[in-house]
């Protein structure tokens, strides 16, 4: 079962995800307004049990951010060993993993358009798997951090290369511009390991494969991201946790590639499904 938050006819609706067309569900659940809610009594179950045999009832809509309110975003950066090779630093493996806040005015939803801003030309992309907190925790041991994951889905991290370098200790400020990048298409509800353990990301532009990699070679594996993120922060339902790309993103060839206008991007996760963008300009 998968479910996602999109817009038809000009309204906003949450709800199950068929090949024929959506199931909404909010109509059916008035107690849990958003998929956030949902996610937030641990409805998952139920919202799957209410779209069993339900014929969809919306055939034309887009997706949105498949959370549009989610309260917190975190990424993991550099997490892969070629990853940390690519900047040239001379650095060693981190021992601790390199955190930074997103918002989710920044992300767009499946099959719409990434914005590049007239301000930079460098909006590059970084596919990745994003997880969604189910029950929430403080200290929680890796034995445990799968049973807070509520769902799976994918980010593309849209980055405007040049502004994560305005500053010495921070790139927020290049990682957050209005629908720069892409959380979506929708959430799978995580229900065994192996949809983390066996997962593959595969990230193309324009049909040419840019980023391949499994999540068994993060440096920081997702249960630890759990341990230690919440060593510092009470994780709480809904919080969703952006969990590091592989390399090969734009600004790491030779010549550096970015995104423009007509690109298309496309980001494969095996476990998941793929996520979906086009680029265009930003109209002022």
């Amino acid at each position: 079962m998968r479910f996602a938050t999109y817009t038809s006819q000009g309204n906003t609706y949450y709800g199950a995800v068929t090949d024929a067309g959506m199931i909404p569900l909010n109509d059916t659940f008035p107690e849990w307004p958003t998929l956030l809610d949902a996610i937030k009594a641990g409805g998952l179950g139920e919202l799957a049990e209410d779209a069993q045999g339900r014929r969809p009832s919306h055939t034309e809509y887009q997706f949105e951010m498949v959370l549009p309110n989610a309260p917190r975003i975190l990424c993991v950066g550099v997490n892969f060993p070629d990853r940390n090779a690519e900047y040239k630093d001379g650095s060693e493996q981190p021992k601790y993993m390199s955190l930074f806040p997103r918002f989710a005015s920044g992300f767009t939803g499946h099959n719409r358009p990434l914005v590049r801003p007239p301000e930079s030309p460098q909006l590059d992309y970084e596919g990745e798997v994003a997880i969604v907190i189910g029950k929430g925790g403080r200290r929680i041991a890796q034995a445990d951090a799968y049973d807070h994951i509520a769902a799976l889905t994918i980010c593309n991290e849209g980055t405007i290369r040049d502004w994560v370098r305005h500053a010495k200790f921070n790139v927020t400020q290049g990682k957050n511009w209005d629908n720069s990048g892409a959380i979506g298409p929708w959430l799978v509800p995580f229900t065994d390991a192996a949809q983390l353990d066996d997962a593959r990301i595969i990230t193309r532009v324009n049909g040419e494969m840019r980023q391949d990699d499994v999540l068994s070679r993060m440096m920081h594996p997702i249960r630890r991201e759990i341990e230690y993120i919440s060593t510092f922060m009470t994780l709480q339902p809904g919080d969703i946790i952006v969990t590091g790309t592989p390399t090969g993103s734009g600004a790491r060839l030779d010549p550096p590639q970015y995104l423009k206008p007509g690109d298309v991007v496309e980001v494969e996760v095996n476990t998941i499904g793929t996520l979906r963008n086009t680029i265009e300009d930003e109209v002022q």
